[in-house]
């Protein structure tokens, strides 16, 4: 059974920092890819940054130059989202997901809000 342990959400003010963190287990597969999804509150889920195991990274325009995400050196079934200069339009739920080769995995989502 493929669990996701999200965390790092909460409410922050505009201009803040938030690190989102994400550690897959329960699989004996290798990861593909990493990454996060948002949605917000009315709107569709949409991709905010991946990392492929090869550590290449692709981000929504929305985000580029304001997030960063990276894996963890040490276990290679965790991933980061250090989110930076945050604006009100970046409050959704974030949502992890993980690649492999023949599935893919979502979790439970972590509420970020982003408001003065």
């Amino acid at each position: 059974q493929v669990q996701l342990v999200e965390s790092g959400g909460g409410l922050v003010q505009p201009g803040g920092s938030l690190r989102l963190s994400c550690a897959a287990s329960g699989s004996r597969f290798s990861i593909a890819a990493m990454g996060w999804y948002r949605q917000a509150p009315g709107k569709q889920r949409d991709l905010v940054a991946t990392i492929s195991s090869g550590g290449r990274t692709n981000y929504a325009d929305s985000v580029k130059g304001r997030f960063i995400i990276s894996g963890d050196n040490g276990n290679k079934n965790t991933v980061y989202l250090q989110m930076n200069s945050l604006k009100p339009e970046d409050t959704a739920v974030y949502y992890c997901y993980v690649n492999y080769p023949s599935n893919t995995y979502v979790g439970q989502g972590t509420q970020v809000t982003v408001s003065s």
